[in-house]
């Protein structure tokens, strides 16, 4: 295993070239962020199959705690098998590793065919669901039609302000989309670079190979 230091949510000119010599496992050290950068260029380049994906979090994170990663643990993102977990994209052309958060929203949100959401809510987190089942079927083309859409992958938790105490909502599905008031997106510690009034997340037709 050879490393190299790269700048923070790296791009594809630094990369796609180390990406290039790998033949077997890539090994992020770093942030949500960071992970989130190296595999997008790895949606990008068609090689999610080909790769095993570990991840040495530097600090405590959703993506550490969905998957039951350790700070600092280099062993087992060197060493461990693969196994498939949901990878969640968006229709602005990124994708949700960890926690994606609109915060406060007022609007509409549906998961699959449920309304989670119709009014005023202190937050709305998605995140890919830990219990889903791997694909069977994992395809590159998510217009291939001769296959059977999944049918989870991703959970949605809504928390509204009570006159008591918060309460909190959840669903589970395969897509998530919703339309608000103009709000900030924040995905994987990240803000989306401008206000948004509609938001789509949903499952891609290939999982990710988590070192876990």
């Amino acid at each position: 295993m050879q490393w190299h230091e790269v700048s923070a949510a790296p791009g594809r000119n630094e990369v796609d070239p180390l990406l290039a010599e790998a033949t077997d496992r890539v090994v992020v050290h770093g942030t949500d962020m960071d992970l989130a950068a190296v595999v997008l260029r790895l949606l990008r380049k068609e090689r999610l199959t080909e790769l095993t994906v570990g991840y040495v979090p530097v600090a405590d994170s959703p993506v550490a705690r969905l998957w039951g990663l350790d700070v600092g643990d280099f062993e087992r993102a060197l060493t461990a098998s693969p196994r498939p977990v949901p990878l969640i994209r968006d229709d602005s052309g990124g994708i949700l590793l960890g926690e994606g958060v609109i915060a406060p929203i007022t609007g509409q949100a549906y998961c699959d065919d449920e309304q989670v959401l119709n009014g005023a809510a202190q937050s709305l987190v998605v995140s890919p669901d830990p219990d889903a089942a791997p694909l069977p079927d994992p395809t590159a083309d998510p217009l291939n039609h001769t296959i059977d859409p999944p049918m989870d992958g991703l959970r949605v938790n809504v928390t509204r302000r009570g006159l008591l105490r918060r309460r909190t909502g959840s669903a589970r599905g395969r897509a998530f989309q919703a339309s608000f008031r103009s709000a900030t997106v924040r995905h994987d510690g990240s803000d989306h670079p401008r206000p948004m009034e509609k938001w789509v997340w949903y499952r891609h037709t290939e999982d990710l190979n988590l070192a876990r």
